[in-house]
């Protein structure tokens, strides 16, 4: 049995899967101390690819091909390694974008025992990367929103250089979903949530020019993933667990449902003074500047007031994210003086009252809250869940492999 089985996934690579095979294989044969195999996930391919990695695997030992009927980078990840027997399953892309100098470093903590699942990154200081701007900004953009919205602390969610310790596949697989491009991204919030130790690496990475991604579709699948993943881990599931699953996972939706209350009223404490100081600079100014002129005053001074009180009560919270509570603060100011500005044009050319026009203000300051308070949770709010299989493994007892 080999500790450490490679998968690859392909999807109409005849062009390039022989040499890249080849070159992968001699890796491992002569600079990779341990033993490893390597597996051709064929994913429903329409060229020769299929035939080339036969050809492969008859000819070179430890090489396997599994082929799939349907397309789907998590699908056949998912299959590949639910039929590895190895210590340490891993995937890269097929064009070995990634220097393959990282692998070593990239799969010892996880044989060691040290690490659960590792992962490549390019946006490390010290990752050597050549790709285009647009997919630079793109990959910047989508790690940046995992963090702010799902809270997450790995720096690269779709490099396609990733490992796991094979003890963690039967019980880490069933909860992740998808089977396609957010698989990674699925795997790693999972993984995340249930305390699992995630093992960075640096890599050297030239970006294939011939990828066939399609990033808009990439990106809506993501962000419906990422919707999808918000409602589970809300209700309390993704849990790794056993026979008494569904019991912990009452117990975590009751804990979600009583973070989520302290965290309203936490929200409260500062969102109803701030808008009784809002009210009171309102109603004083309108008659002298006018109601636009006045809300805009108004906002403006208690949205200062309100950054400074969401500061001090949240700065064990947001310790190192003052910079993103200041974009939310002036982003939901903009947003505010944008929509109650509205709010009382309407209401001015509708009745001209002062009492509609401040109402209308009310009615859309509450909305842009409730916006707000949804953003805010999300950067500061904390989960540190159990590690229940932190130490699981090969054979399904405590303690490191």
């Amino acid at each position: 049995m080999a500790v450490l089985d490679v998968v690859l996934p392909v999807y109409n690579e005849a062009e390039c899967l022989e040499q890249s095979v080849r070159r992968l294989y001699d890796y491992l044969g002569s600079a990779f101390p341990f033993s490893a195999g390597i597996t051709i996930a064929d994913n429903a391919s329409t060229d020769s690819t299929l035939r080339i990695a036969t050809g492969l695997a008859e000819e070179l030992p430890g090489v396997r091909v599994l082929h799939l009927e349907t397309k789907g980078r998590g699908r056949a990840l998912r299959q590949a390694w639910s039929q590895s027997t190895s210590d340490v399953v891993a995937y890269m892309d097929i064009d070995l974008s990634t220097g393959l100098e990282a692998l070593l470093p990239l799969v010892a903590p996880l044989i060691s025992g040290h690490s659960d699942v590792a992962i490549g990154t390019r946006l490390n200081r010290s990752a050597q990367v050549v790709r285009g701007p647009k997919r630079e900004l793109v990959s910047r953009s989508y790690n940046r929103l995992l963090r702010t919205v799902m809270r997450s602390r790995f720096t690269d969610a779709q490099c396609g250089f990733k490992a796991l310790r094979g003890a963690l596949v039967p019980v880490l697989l069933p909860l992740v979903e998808d089977n396609g491009w957010f698989f990674d991204t699925e795997l790693l919030l999972i993984a995340e949530r249930n305390s699992l130790r995630i093992h960075e690496v640096p890599v050297d990475w030239i970006d294939d020019p011939d990828s066939r991604v399609d990033i808009v579709g990439t990106a809506m699948g993501d962000l419906k993933g990422i919707w999808r993943l918000t409602r589970q881990f809300a209700s309390g599931r993704a849990r790794l667990g056993s026979s008494d699953q569904r019991g912990r996972d009452d117990t975590d939706g009751a804990a979600d449902l009583a973070g989520f209350s302290a965290d309203a009223s936490r929200f409260a404490r500062v969102g109803i003074p701030s808008t009784l100081a809002w009210l009171a600079l309102f109603l004083l100014l309108r008659p002298t500047v006018g109601p636009i002129a006045a809300n805009v005053l108004a906002l403006s001074v208690t949205a200062c007031g309100n950054l400074a009180a969401h500061r001090r009560l949240d700065r064990g919270a947001v310790s190192g994210h003052f910079r993103e509570l200041e974009l939310v603060a002036v982003g939901s100011w903009m947003v505010a003086v944008a929509a109650t500005t509205l709010a009382v044009s309407a209401a001015s050319a509708v009745s001209g009252s002062w009492l509609w026009e401040t109402l209308a203000c009310l009615a859309a300051g509450a909305v842009v809250s409730l916006g707000r308070f949804v953003v805010l949770r999300a950067l500061v709010v904390r989960h540190t869940p159990a590690g229940r299989f932190a130490g699981l493994n090969r054979n399904g007892r405590g303690g490191r492999t």
